[in-house]
């Protein structure tokens, strides 16, 4: 199962690389803001999970809000201009699979965790997942000559702190799949967006426009939106039409068993009459009665015996 969303993730890098070779990093950074919506797709058609309009929307307004405070970075000129020699079309299909591919990967590593009949542990997963990541890797650097720094080099503080970073994030969002979901993981990472650019802007003097503020409050809005929702999922129509014929199949069974018990009162009534009317015509050593009933002479009953009864 790791081996799978291993190569699920190294799929997910090479495309990000061809399609930022192909296309400008505006392109690619409102294409990225899609991974919401994939990743609230797959989790319907994977997990079965059903959202509310209200949520839906809070998600849509989400992207949006991102998209908007991303504006620096596909509203800068010199960032949206193509470089000669570039494929446009196959940049924007590699970035848009890397998108679906995101949103399946959660939702896959999500079922993983949650279904798992080993119940293995986050530590466990994580060390799978960077086990089967590692020959993945290994055949792209070897094919690559090790770089311009080779196979060791350019590892300095700097990129062992941001190693260790990178992998305390990673247990942090196998964390928050595990006690959350996907979605919740989604929402948290587009408020670190947020986060980011506005200490970007007071540590090394990055831009903060008035749309930027803007569209940070907007996210913050959807965040809670989403989360705050008190709306009851939506049932289908068919669990209330399977509720439906249960309760019927129930009233027609009541009512089988009412007439059953009516009969049967009915029955024991007529059968304790029986037996009372031969207890009589048995008294004192006579025949039984009945309707056409006659003497031991086969003649009418006489009258000592109409008597005596």
């Amino acid at each position: 199962k790791m081996l799978v969303l291993a190569l699920i993730y190294g799929a997910m890098n090479i495309l990000s690389f061809i399609s930022l070779r192909n296309i400008s990093a505006s392109v690619f950074t409102i294409f990225a803001q899609c991974k919401i919506l994939t990743t609230a797709t797959f989790s319907t058609i994977i997990l079965k999970r059903q959202y509310s309009w209200t949520q839906w929307r809070a998600l849509i307004a989400l992207m949006l809000g991102v998209l908007l405070f991303s504006e620096p970075i596909w509203g800068n000129p010199n960032q949206s201009a193509n470089r000669k020699g570039n494929n446009p079309i196959l940049g924007t299909a590699a970035v848009l699979i890397e998108v679906t591919l995101s949103g399946f990967a959660s939702i896959y590593f999500e079922k993983v965790i949650k279904t798992d009949p080993l119940k293995l542990g986050i530590w466990d997963r994580n060390f799978q997942l960077a086990l089967g990541s590692f020959p993945v890797y290994i055949i792209f650097i070897v094919a690559d000559g090790g770089g311009e720094a080779g196979f060791f080099g350019g590892w300095s503080l700097l990129a062992f702190l941001l190693s260790g970073l990178g992998a305390a994030g990673g247990l942090l969002v196998a964390l928050s799949i595990k006690y959350g979901d996907s979605i919740l993981k989604t929402l948290a990472t587009t408020g670190a967006i947020v986060l980011t650019g506005i200490l970007d802007h007071f540590l090394l003097g990055g831009p903060l426009t008035p749309a930027m503020v803007i569209a940070g409050c907007q996210v913050i809005i959807a965040i809670c939106n989403y989360s705050f929702d008190a709306t009851p999922p939506p049932t289908s129509t068919s669990s209330s039409s399977s509720q439906l014929e249960i309760n019927t199949k129930d009233s027609q069974d009541n009512s089988s068993l009412v007439i059953s018990a009516g009969e049967a009162d009915t029955t024991s009534s007529t059968s304790e009459t029986e037996r009372l009317m031969k207890r009589v015509s048995t008294f004192d050593g006579q025949q039984p009665l009945s309707g056409n009933s006659t003497n031991q002479s086969g003649g009418t009953p006489s009258k000592n015996d109409r008597s005596q009864v």
